[in-house]
């Protein structure tokens, strides 16, 4: 038997096995069975015979398993894995036949076949993909071939390679495919059930990005808007909603296929996309909010339409769609709607009529950007000067030459426009879009001057817009902008001015003083020029000089000033090494051949300095270099420190010094140490600040931290065992200057560069140095609790106990995996708790003791100073034991009556406190805890003002007005936390406090309702003015009022009366808001239970009270 008998044979129920085992064959590459070969060796009859067996095959095992049961079989049922076999060999012999299909086969039989699989092709699971995929390409190819029925199997095909593009991340291949079934949707009835549906699955083409970036994918966009004229309507409006989504390169590719679609369209198909998309997007381009996130993607469509005008239809269609908008927005009275239609309208300049008169259109056009220019809104002002300059640069070589010089003129005057900085930076900013029309530099050049003065504009981005347009000018043109603005102007600047302004003008004048090909002895002479000129310009200048030439040229000029140093030195015999190789550069030593005086030689070494600062990086990786430089300056420093001894050049050297190594720098390095031993005690840092730097960065800063603990040790009063423990050592006897060891140990910590280095030390010298900082709790102890003469001041003790807290926090954040500096800061809160708060007595004990006086500051500094410390702490860790620790403290301080001296610090804390347990991703409970701890201290805090108040008014005052910012910082904070317990606190004081001066009224006269917060009782007054410094805490704060009012907790006369005078204060404060209505319509109501008041004040009260709230009520009504 033959293959072909065998293969038709084989197609029928009975001999499946067989037909299966000839589909393995055929798949097998190695095997000589090709089931294409056999076919197209088979007669037509025989073709038609097995597409006959194979379809009735076929619906034999669909009709035995189902693909409805496919998804839920197991590996053991037998009909389900022969019907998936079954249908993927026919699938296979259909799309081998559709290659050998002949014109004039009858193919009814692989037409049921098809049929069969397209109904599979709906029912068929998704883990079913390879016989999917296979049933789809014999789809696709039977559309493709122009058989019978093909539409519909067009259509399936279309459909699966949609789905399966959106499954994709890169769907490529499959928008080749969806563009090749594109004429599909020719055939698809839009109207019908299948043909919603598909638009529906079409539309989610424009929500992706990939299909959006393809070629492919961008033609099908494109064919969309050709499908059906009400299908526009629903692309423009899913593109519209999708843009906030979409980048500016996706937007791009939006662009240009509305571009596409609105070249190719005719007809009905036309109007509808100028009508409803692009004439839409002008709208929107013109009305939209300035903050919207899409308006700057919207213009970018439309700016693209404007940029094709050489496109003749682009023009026409430009002019027939802005008639009936773009005009009379121009001069609407909301300026945010001026200043969009000004952008388009000048971007798509000119806007002509071709059956209009163009040079009378053109006229009214310029005439209209003219008043633009002038509008008396700012931003529009900006918009058209921006616009005016694109004009100017795309079309001078068009526009008159009087049109020209009229529009230039009127910047000049807009250059001056006192009332807004925005319009100054606009016209420099834009103007450099001029100066790229090379047509435009003769005129322009003889304008720059009439804006010299801008240089020296109080704002400070006009002079950055000012100089960027300088620094344009000097690009493009080549041109003198010393004829611009004089030199001596421009060092000026650049001496006083911000970095922004400097770095720019230190760049525009870098060629003049730091030319490329220059020679070293001309590079000296322009350093020297301008060190003579402005030092401090000078010192400006070479900052920023290694933004602008190689590191090799900034090693040049500083050999070169060496040079110009070395023969400032006065001559001994002993100068060779001073002496120049370069016999035609070396002149004689000591005879200062330029004349410079000490100043000048100092702002030399400055330049150095600053010079190598800028490349000490680059250095580190260039040996060679490094090792040149280093040889160079090490061989004459110490000829430097003899002979330049004033102040400017001994800072330099130092600084000079602190960049090599210690070896170099001998002389220097080994008596530095004992330069800071013998440094006043009274020094100053920038004494100091120099020479700690260089122990840092010679690596010898466990000498210093030595130094300052031996100082706190010594000037420590001793015990006696301590002095009987004391170790006998040889050394020069030095006073102890504890004073300047807290300056060294403030600068070490305060300074990044040294505090990392003093960090990176072993534990042994910092544990030391802590323990150190920590004995000195006693002495302060002592000048709490007795007289302390001949012990070292209270100051020195409160600021050495603040520097082991601080360092505490320092060594666990940096060393300490444990809890161990942690745990000494709880100790020290534990101290602070029982040995220092007891000095807080209240106002009655020892008034007349001047010493418990003294006692009771220093015990509210100590405690001022370790929460101040302990607010660092909450910032950079996060401990719940010694959040603990802090808020039993606070809670300590409060029950105090003079406690109201810690208020602030105290505040600042519970801010902290506040904010770091919001951030905790774990321990809820004990977060919950935490906070509620805060309120209740919260509380406690407003109840000691209260009393403070009560006592003593005038002290309140000046208490609560150090502490509104940090009451101000507590309430945002607890805003946000959305924290209970805090609004209804300063609700209750400020209600109670107001009732309470309502009821000590006596005479009807004095019931008055009050305007602002100066009106109402002190303490009410000033919670109230921190209160409505922001808009979100009055919020909350209004929240709370109604939260109290619908509570029924207020209903007295006074207290409804109370909140009256609240609400008042609100309302004349600019407070509206829902729940301040409510409030006030709640008030309203219970007030009517008060009508029979007895009493002339009572019955006064009432009536203000009434009278007040009818008229808030109506005013907020009106808003």
């Amino acid at each position: 038997m033959s293959k072909r008998e065998a293969f038709v044979e084989a197609a029928c129920k009975e001999n499946v096995d067989d037909f299966l085992d000839l589909i393995q064959l055929h798949k097998n590459k190695m095997d000589p069975f090709d089931a294409e070969e056999v076919m197209q060796e088979m007669s037509r009859d025989q073709r038609e015979a097995l597409w006959g067996k194979l379809a009735s095959l076929l619906r034999h095992f669909l009709l035995e398993a189902p693909p409805e049961r496919w998804e839920e079989a197991t590996d053991a049922d037998v009909d389900v894995k022969r019907a998936k076999a079954v249908v993927a060999g026919v699938t296979l012999v259909a799309n081998v036949s559709l290659k050998v299909l002949q014109d004039g086969d009858t193919y009814n039989g692989l037409l049921q076949i098809i049929q069969q699989l397209h109904n599979v092709l709906l029912l068929l699971p998704v883990t079913e993909t390879h016989v999917l995929l296979h049933i789809r390409a014999l789809c696709e190819t039977w559309w493709k071939k122009n058989l019978r029925q093909r539409d519909k199997f067009g259509h399936a095909a279309f459909v699966i390679a949609l789905k399966k593009s959106f499954l994709l991340p890169k769907p490529s291949p499959e928008l080749q495919r969806l563009w090749n079934l594109h004429q599909v949707l020719l055939n698809v009835d839009y109207a019908s059930e299948a043909g919603e549906q598909l638009g529906k699955e079409l539309l989610q083409c424009f929500l992706r990005p990939p299909f959006i970036c393809n070629d492919d994918g961008k033609r099908l966009m494109v064919f969309l808007f050709s499908w059906h004229v009400d299908f526009i309507p629903l692309i423009h409006g899913t593109i519209k909603n999708q843009l906030q989504f979409f980048n500016t390169t996706v937007v791009s590719h939006i662009t240009e296929v509305y571009f596409r679609a609105w070249k190719k369209a005719s007809g009905s198909f036309l109007e509808t996309i100028e009508s409803e998309c692009i004439q839409d997007l002008m709208k929107c381009a013109i009305l939209i909010h300035r903050s919207s996130p899409i308006r700057n993607k919207v213009q970018q469509i439309v700016f693209f339409f404007h940029k094709n005008k050489a496109y003749t239809p682009v023009v026409k269609m430009l002019s027939a769609l802005y008639k009936p908008i773009l005009w009379k927005n121009l001069n609407v009275p909301n300026f945010e709607v001026r200043a969009n239609a000004t952008v388009l309208f000048t971007d798509a300049f000119p806007i002509l009529d071709p059956n209009q008169e163009i040079e009378l259109a053109l006229q009214k056009q310029l005439d209209m950007v003219m008043a633009l220019l002038f509008d008396k809104h700012p931003c529009v002002r900006c918009n058209a000067i921006l616009g005016m300059c694109k004009i100017l640069a795309r079309c001078w070589d068009l526009l008159p030459a009087v049109v020209i010089v009229d529009f230039l003129k009127k910047f000049e005057e807009l250059a001056g426009d006192c009332s807004s900085d925005e319009v100054r930076c606009a016209v420099f900013t834009y103007l450099c879009m001029v100066l790229d029309n090379v047509l435009s530099h003769p005129m322009l050049e003889k304008m720059m001057p009439r804006f010299k003065n801008s240089l020296h504009d109080i704002s400070e981005k006009v002079r950055v817009a000012f100089v960027d347009l300088l620094l344009k000018f000097k690009a493009v043109r080549a041109g003198k902008f010393w004829d611009v603005c004089s030199l001596d102007h421009l060092v000026v600047r650049l001496a006083s001015d911000k970095p922004h302004v400097s770095k720019r003008l230190a760049a525009l004048l870098f060629d003049s003083y730091f030319p490329a090909e220059a020679s070293e002895r001309d590079l000296c002479g322009r350093c020297i020029s301008l060190i003579q000129m402005n030092p401090m310009a000078a010192r400006k200048f070479y900052q920023y000089a290694h933004l602008h030439t190689a590191p090799a040229n900034i090693v040049k000029l500083m050999m070169a000033i060496r040079r110009i140093l070395n023969k400032c030195i006065p001559r001994n015999d002993d100068d060779s090494e001073l002496t120049d190789s370069n016999k035609e550069n070396s002149m004689p030593l000591g005879e200062n051949p330029l004349g410079l005086e000490k100043d000048a030689i100092g702002s030399l070494m400055e330049v150095v300095v600053i010079l190598w600062n800028t490349i000490n990086r680059t250095l580190h990786h260039n040996e060679e270099t490094q090792k040149q430089v280093y040889n160079q300056f090490a061989a004459v420093m110490p000829k430097y420190f003899s002979a330049f001894t004033d102040e400017q050049c001994q800072v330099a050297l130092i600084q000079m010094a602190s960049f090599m190594p210690a070896s170099m720098v001998p002389t220097f390095s080994y008596g530095l140490l004992s330069r800071l031993r013998k440094m006043d005690a009274d020094a100053q840092p920038s004494a100091y600040g120099q020479l700690l730097d260089c122990m840092c960065s010679w690596g010898k800063t466990a000498g210093v931290i030595e130094l300052i603990s031996d100082w706190l040790s010594e000037a420590l009063p001793k015990t006696r065992g301590e002095r009987s423990k004391r170790k006998v050592t040889i050394q020069v006897t030095m006073e102890a200057k504890p004073q300047l060891a807290l300056g060294y140990l403030d600068y070490l910590l305060l300074h990044r560069s040294t505090r990392d280095k003093v960090l990176a030390l072993s534990q042994g010298p910092l544990k030391q140095l802590h323990t150190q900082l920590g004995k000195w709790k006693s002495l302060l102890y002592s000048h709490l609790s007795s007289s302390t003469h001949g012990l070292p001041g209270a100051d020195l003790g409160l600021k050495v106990f603040t520097f082991h807290a601080r360092l505490s926090v320092h060594l666990q954040h940096n060393l300490s995996d444990g809890r161990e500096y942690l745990g000494c800061l709880e100790d020290t809160a534990t101290w602070v708790g029982e040995k220092v708060l007891p000095f807080l007595p209240d106002s009655n004990q020892g008034d007349g003791d001047d010493e418990a006086e003294r006692s009771r500051a220093l015990a509210a500094e100590i405690t001022k100073s370790f929460l101040s410390v302990c607010t660092d702490t909450l910032i950079c860790l996060a401990d719940d034991n010694f959040k603990y620790h802090i808020l039993h403290l606070c809670s300590l301080v409060v029950l105090s009556e003079k406690g109201y001296l810690c208020i602030p610090a105290l505040l600042r804390v519970l801010k902290e406190l506040t904010e770091s347990c919001q951030l905790t991703e774990k321990g809820q409970d004990v977060a919950t805890k935490c906070l509620v701890a805060v309120a209740n201290i919260f509380q406690s805090v407003i109840e000691l003002l209260a009393r403070l108040f009560k006592k003593e008014p005038e002290e309140g005052k000046l208490l609560c007005q150090s502490t509104l910012s940090v009451l101000a910082d507590f309430l945002q904070v607890a805003q946000a936390c959305n924290l209970s317990g805090i609004f209804d606190t300063l609700f209750a004081i400020v209600v109670v406090e107001t009732r309470y001066a309502l009821q000590k009224m006596t005479h009807p006269e004095q019931v008055v309702t009050p305007e602002t917060t100066e009106d109402l009782p002190p303490l009410s007054g000033i919670l109230l003015s921190v209160i409505l410094k922001s808009p979100r805490v009055a919020k909350a704060f209004s929240a709370e009022l109604l939260s109290s009012l619908d509570s029924d907790t207020l209903s007295t006369l006074t207290e409804l009366a109370a909140v009256v005078q609240i609400l008042a204060v609100l309302c004349h404060a600019g407070q509206s808001n829902a729940c301040l209505k409510r409030a006030g319509v709640t008030v309203q109501r219970q007030m009517g239970t008060h009508a029979d008041a007895d009493g002339d004040v009572q019955r006064a009260l009432y009536q203000c009270s009434v009278t007040t709230l009818n008229e808030l009520l109506t005013h907020w009504a009106d808003k």
